[in-house]
């Protein structure tokens, strides 16, 4: 197994992706809105595991008569705007001897996309917090990735006749809203990395459970204002470079 130096834990949507989520990325594509079944989680009235099957739902219903494919959801999300300097921050950070993982409730092709990006010397083989052989063979050849991802979104179903998959009913989930501790914790474990060596970044209330297993927990672009109690640092301007240098500047200590 390798050695680390530290681990940084990075949540995706508003951290890593310049935009509301990915989620939302891509019902801006459809021309959708889930702000009914947003609401209905908000009054307590539907978890997670079930919004999560009722925006699945909702994108299959968009194309009509038709079938949501996993080829055609994957392209729907090819585009996503990204933070600036998300690249530097994650290549630096290899750099330096981190372990990085992406934690996000978000989409999980566009997590797969960043982390395709750092690939390793190993073929790809299907791992704890891996990514699919698809992502593998298209950005890195077949290579597997440096990073470690655990997201939300959908899962392919049937098979059809054109060699094509649909979308399956149940979506993918894998990162509950306030869970984020429990797979820092894991990380932590597996790689034998101590809380102090630890460093989250994220944006919103969902990502305290994350804050609250770290050694630095940043407050990136702040959503609101219900984290903020939670974090060591905020940093309002959205450039990654600034995350870094104040990543650096802990760990170095």
């Amino acid at each position: 197994m390798d050695n680390y130096s530290s681990l940084v834990c990075l949540d995706m949507d508003r951290v890593l992706v310049d935009h509301l989520s990915t989620w939302q990325y891509v019902y801006d594509r459809l021309s959708i809105s889930n702000d009914e079944s947003f609401s209905l989680y908000n009054q307590g009235l539907l978890d997670e595991w079930d919004w999560i099957k009722l925006d699945i739902a909702l994108i299959k219903d968009s194309v009509g008569n038709e079938i949501m494919t996993d080829e055609a959801l994957r392209r729907l999300m090819e585009g996503m705007p990204m933070m600036k300097n998300w690249r530097l921050l994650i290549d630096e950070l290899i750099k330096d001897g981190a372990k990085v993982a992406i934690i996000s409730g978000g989409l999980q092709q566009t997590a797969r996309d960043i982390a395709a990006q750092f690939p390793s010397q190993d073929l790809w083989s299907r791992r704890w917090g891996g990514i699919d052989r698809f992502t593998a063979n298209r950005y890195s050849e077949g290579l597997d990735t440096k990073l470690s991802v655990f997201t939300n979104g959908w899962l392919r179903g049937n098979q059809l006749s054109n060699g094509q998959y649909e979308i399956n009913d149940f979506g993918r989930y894998q990162v509950q809203m306030n869970g984020k501790g429990a797979i820092v914790k894991m990380l932590q474990r597996r790689y034998n990395i101590s809380k102090n060596r630890t460093v989250s970044v994220g944006d919103s209330a969902g990502d305290i459970g994350m804050f609250a297993e770290s050694g630095l927990a940043i407050c990136f672009n702040p959503w609101d204002e219900r984290p903020l109690k939670y974090c060591d640092k905020v940093i309002e301007e959205k450039d990654l470079a600034i995350v870094l240098s104040e990543i650096r500047i802990f760990l170095n200590q």
